[in-house]
């Protein structure tokens, strides 16, 4: 098959190319050409930016069997790709994100639960309170559009090799410092992600399959107290909810780290189910894991939380 890439150079978008490419399929990307590309010469290169408005000229003319949108945010600009590529392409691939819940507290996050209201039209700043509204904006842009020629995969939190934000990547490379490690929780919380690689081959099965719908992709759902195992944290310090406020420890500084009982709790309890049935396959969370680690030691991140910062925290919770 012949696929379309709108994004593609960085994480999940490269993931995406790469899982196309071992499939035996023909790709191009459009991309701004800003990001550091990595992919293999077979792939296609158009450029564009987007958000201006002579930014699709390089699809004019051309059709593809399906078109995979990594790099869709403001309905606006989703709507333009969209209709351009309405009769270029069979199937229009949108990867969303599990923030379009209105009630992320819910336990399981379901496919049906209520969704966030979409944005006023004139809201183009993408922000943590904005960003999931602007997703579902897209979402009903491509519903409208395609039809059920449209797919829409709403992540979780993404992990595996390449992941510059440093979320996921902090807890592999802290374990591998050693020492003693700052845990939040008392182990008893869960953490939830899903890996690039099984996302992508399920972009890819949907492509080749034809498969519509909405589908959420979450991986294992495990304790952290089962998380520290995986990474082989023997005995780590757990900070209860007091002492991470009293300490300002938050989100930043401890990713991925969500509370059960947090008002966005549900987002590490999201039901995965439909798309198991549709042939989403989950990679070992260990495995995760080690090739996590195995490509951050050579990827120079920068983590919120230095081991100096660490070392102070842990010293004034052991010392109280």
């Amino acid at each position: 098959m012949n696929i379309l890439i709108l994004g593609g150079t960085q994480f999940v978008g490269r993931h995406i190319v790469e899982a196309c490419l071992a499939a035996g399929h023909t790709v191009s990307i459009l991309t701004r050409g800003q990001s550091k590309d990595e992919l293999p010469e077979a792939v296609g290169r158009l450029r564009g930016d987007r958000g201006e408005a002579d930014g699709l000229d390089d699809l004019k003319g051309r059709s593809w069997d399906a078109c995979v949108d990594v790099s869709g945010y403001l309905p606006q600009v989703v709507r333009a790709s969209a209709e351009l590529l309405r009769d270029h392409v069979n199937r229009y691939v949108f990867i969303s994100t599990v923030s379009v819940y209105a009630e992320p507290e819910r336990h399981p996050v379901r496919e049906d639960d209520p969704l966030s209201p979409s944005p006023a039209g004139d809201v183009t700043q993408v922000t943590g309170e904005t960003y999931g509204p602007l997703k579902v904006a897209c979402e009903h842009v491509l519903t409208e559009i395609y039809g059920d020629r449209a797919t829409i995969l709403r992540p979780q939190i993404v992990a595996g090799p390449f992941d510059h934000t440093a979320r996921y990547p902090y807890w592999v490379d802290r374990a591998a410092r050693g020492g003693t490690v700052l845990a939040p929780g008392d182990g008893s919380d869960h953490l939830q992600v899903i890996d690039a690689r099984d996302l992508a081959r399920f972009t890819v099965k949907v492509v080749e399959d034809g498969i519509s719908g909405v589908f959420n992709l979450a991986g294992p759902r495990m304790s952290w107290a089962e998380f520290m195992t995986v990474l082989g944290v023997r005995s780590p310090v757990w900070m209860d909810a007091h002492d991470l406020k009293t300490s300002g420890l938050g989100f930043r500084e401890l990713p991925v780290y969500i509370p059960d009982h947090d008002a966005q709790g549900g987002l590490m309890d999201v039901d995965n189910a439909r798309a198991v049935a549709a042939g989403l396959t989950l990679t070992n969370p260990a495995i995760t894991a080690r090739d996590t680690r195995e490509w951050s030691k050579g990827a120079a991140l920068n983590h919120a939380l230095t081991p100096e910062r660490e070392a102070e925290v842990l010293a004034a919770v052991q010392g109280g």
